[in-house]
């Protein structure tokens, strides 16, 4: 287990930081450029109660590739639904290079016991899930219970094995910075492939400032092991102006290292229409 340094940033550092990246940022260069790459690595999110099979079908049909003057075919990173319809989309994004993620493990609220998390884990990647995306229990790392957050995912991440794991810190619900770097330090160490912000189902759902907590701890972490780990922010992120902030932020603390869909995504279900309406 690595053992990080002292975070140092407040929120009002934070909120600075991002203020001060952003003011820098030239948006028009390479815009389309930028917005085809970001079309690329979106996990395309359907997680509704209303979910159905014809609703599932004409999702995959929409996550089959996107059509752009001038562009070869854009395909985005992943899909992500709820379990049930692996299956069924796995089947019909055979074609593609589009992987299949699965929400698992009690999603949203992460309030259950291990035993059930990890068989809905082993449920998701029998259907043949590509990616696991996991949420931690909030309430135990507002209790301080650190170890209790880590054994879970471990657990989680021994059964996921080759399918790759984003864990879920649900920012939003953590209420301080080190709470966020807590969770971000432990979900790293537990062995995760991917950090992401929210489930999208509260708010707030993504913000740059807990991304920044999230992206100094994947930093750190490659600094001192030479180990990459995604950054995923979800939620609320559905304009391309908000992306492109995103991608600018990832780019100034991360690198153009993590310029690629292995290790950067944005959990969206409205953004992809968004930018097509400006590439087409």
């Amino acid at each position: 287990m690595i053992a990080f340094d002292s975070y140092s940033y407040s929120q009002k550092d934070n909120e600075n930081r991002v203020k001060g990246i952003l003011q820098h940022a030239d948006f028009k260069h390479n815009l389309r450029e930028t917005l085809s790459f970001i079309l690329g690595i979106i996990d395309l999110t359907s997680l509704e109660g209303s979910d159905n099979k014809n609703k599932m079908l004409a999702f995959g049909k929409k996550a089959s590739g996107f059509d752009v003057f001038g562009l070869e075919k854009i395909y985005p990173a992943s899909v992500c639904v709820y379990s049930p319809f692996v299956r069924l989309l796995k089947k019909a994004l055979a074609d593609t290079p589009v992987n299949i993620a699965s929400v698992a493990g009690y999603f949203p609220s992460g309030q259950a016991p291990l035993h059930i998390k990890t068989e809905e884990v082993k449920y998701a990647i029998d259907q043949g899930v590509d990616e696991i995306d996991m949420v931690i229990n909030r309430g135990k790392v507002l209790e301080g219970n650190i170890n209790y957050v880590f054994k879970e995912i471990v657990a989680v991440k021994n059964i996921c094995q080759k399918v790759h794991l984003k864990v879920i810190l649900e920012t939003g619900e953590l209420e301080s910075i080190e709470n966020i770097r807590k969770a971000s330090e432990i979900a790293i160490n537990a062995g995760a492939d991917f950090i992401k912000t929210s489930t999208g189902k509260i708010q707030p759902a993504a913000t740059k400032e807990a991304t920044l907590v999230m992206m100094d701890t994947i930093s750190e972490y490659f600094q001192k092991t030479g180990k990459k780990v995604g950054i995923k922010p979800a939620g609320g992120i559905s304009d391309p102006e908000t992306a492109l902030q995103y991608f600018y932020l990832v780019k100034e603390i991360l690198g153009k290292e993590w310029l690629h869909k292995d290790y950067f995504r944005i959990g969206a279900s409205r953004l992809a229409d968004q930018i097509l309406k400006e590439l087409l």
